[in-house]
């Protein structure tokens, strides 16, 4: 008996001691890995000079991985082709360069990984880490510094390339259309400022560069483009400020076409207006045309009538500016648009706003006495038509009072098309509100150079309302809807009542502007004076 509960203790004893050791075994997570990998060697080593093979490696004290490398990763100068770096997508503790490239003599080459670098678990980066070498007797050391912003927005993009041309033999204004940068740095995505280093002495032309498809090359249509205008000379202590901003693009048409009966779409990129189609083939005596501009695409359209019963081809002459191009166009037996009007104006309209009708053939008569405004009590409102036909919009004028509806009806063939149609019986309503749901506000300036634009934009720099002013005065922006708006002054310097970007080739820069640093809140029924002092 004794001997059994002996047993029975030493069993118990055991199993307590079992889940005594088992419950300390259970993992706490303990405190959350927040240290960055460490380097342990690299060969050949950092700063490395006469440097002639074509492999580096960089040995870490834990397992790494690379992330966002396209981006992440500035090699300065650039290769062409660009190095292999390995491992991509997994884990290991070094990281491999491999150069395509044929380096230059003489050079100091600098491989700066940004944020790329993480340890594999806790992604903690070992940030902005640089590999230097040289191919010469000694490292370059030089460095420029600056800072970033754009023309027109608030703030400038993230991943800002900043790039200095070296000014030699082989030097011309469009080396930023097909050549690489003598050396390159980027702005990555938490800072405006640059500094391009290890550079050596030298007279350098600074550009930056918002690199849309990363290939270190400006492409005008979706590029933006900075520059400081003279050359500058290294070593140098001035901090440089470079704006960025949007060409417009040069004009050219775009493979115009036969798109339905008697219309053909003359697609085109840069500015439209003021382009001149001119057709060259022998007409009838009874032809006539009309241009409209295409309210979704980048086109004019060419309407004609009638439609040429003995050819498979016209020939046109398209101008605007210096620009000139023939062009053969193959038409061809197709239906034509049937006509189509509809209001651009619904529902809600603004004290200030006209109401618009358009259509998709372009309208060439209206009956006024075929077109009736009534307000919610039936009362007629006088009205004034204007008739914009690039755009093809009829403008309806009136006065209106708050808290109003208004019928617009229009009686059949009051419209008459460019093909001889026109329409059934229309009827549209719209209504406007209470004066106390909008907000309006006073902008005055002061230290201003007029003429000015004043703009209220919103987040994205999109301008939602403006106003255009030669001299000192109040200026008034009213009946806005609530929301968050931006305030920023355009100086016109050529007074063509417009924002004018830069452009590189004619080393011209965009119009100033000046942003008003805090956020306008607009509330209903509230009419806040902003005060804005523009600095030199």
């Amino acid at each position: 008996m004794r001997k059994k509960l002996s047993n029975l203790i030493f069993s118990i004893t055991i199993g307590l001691i079992i889940i005594s050791c088992a419950n300390r075994g259970n993992p706490s997570g303990g405190p959350k890995d927040i240290t960055p990998p460490k380097i342990v060697k690299s060969t050949p080593e950092n700063y490395v000079t006469n440097f002639n093979g074509k492999e580096i490696k960089i040995y870490f004290d834990e397992y790494v991985k690379i992330k966002n490398l396209s981006k992440q990763l500035i090699i300065s100068p650039p290769m062409d082709p660009a190095p292999e770096v390995t491992p991509l997508g997994t884990a290991s503790k070094y990281i491999t360069i491999k150069i395509n490239d044929t380096l230059l003599e003489n050079t100091t080459y600098a491989f700066n990984f940004g944020n790329s670098i993480t340890d594999n678990n806790e992604e903690n980066p070992y940030s902005y880490y640089k590999y230097i070498l040289s191919t010469g007797s000694y490292i370059d050391s030089l460095s420029v510094k600056g800072e970033i912003l754009d023309a027109a927005l608030r703030k400038p993009e993230d991943f800002v390339s900043v790039r200095l041309y070296e000014i030699d033999s082989t030097f011309n204004d469009s080396i930023v259309y097909n050549k690489l940068p003598k050396y390159v740095t980027n702005t990555l995505d938490s800072t405006t400022t640059f500094s391009i280093d290890n550079i050596k002495a030298g007279k350098y032309m600074l550009v930056a560069l918002k690199d849309t498809n990363e290939d270190n090359k400006f492409q005008q249509l979706t590029d933006k483009i900075g520059f400081v205008k003279d050359y500058i000379t290294v070593p140098t202590d001035t901090t440089f400020t470079i704006k960025l901003f949007k060409e417009e693009p040069d004009f050219t048409v775009i493979r115009p076409r036969l798109v339905a009966g008697e219309k053909i779409a003359f697609g085109y990129q840069g500015d439209y207006k003021n382009t001149e189609i001119k057709i060259t083939s022998v007409v009838p005596e009874d032809f006539k045309y009309t241009i409209t501009k295409d309210p979704k695409t980048d086109s004019l359209n060419y309407w004609y009538t009638p439609r040429f019963k003995d050819t498979d081809s016209l020939l046109f002459t398209v101008k605007n500016k210096k620009y000139t191009e023939n062009f053969t166009v193959k038409i061809s037996e197709q239906p034509k648009d049937t006509l189509i009007i509809g209001a651009l104006s619904k529902g809600s309209i603004n004290f200030e706003d006209d109401f618009k009708i358009t259509a998709n053939t372009p309208l060439i008569e209206f009956d006024e006495k075929k077109l009736t405004i009534l307000d919610k009590d039936s009362i007629k409102i006088a009205y004034k038509t204007t008739l914009d036909t690039l755009a093809n919009t009829y403008a309806l004028a009136f006065d209106k009072t708050e808290d109003n509806k208004y019928s617009i009806q229009i009686l059949p063939e009051a419209f008459t098309d460019f093909f001889n149609n026109k329409n059934d019986t229309l009827n549209y309503k719209v209504n406007t509100k209470n004066f106390a749901d909008y907000g309006n506000v006073r902008v005055t300036l002061y230290n201003a150079k007029y003429p000015i634009i004043a703009q209220l934009t919103n987040d994205k720099g999109e301008v939602k309302f403006e106003v255009y002013s030669t001299k000192p005065e109040p200026l008034d922006f009213r009946y806005l809807d609530p929301a968050k708006y931006y305030l920023r002054v355009v100086f016109d310097a050529n007074k063509n009542k417009k924002y004018d970007s830069g452009n590189y080739l004619k080393k011209q820069q965009a119009e100033r502007i000046s942003h008003f640093n805090e956020v306008i809140e607009v509330r209903a029924n509230w009419d806040p004076i902003i005060d804005f002092t523009l600095l030199d």
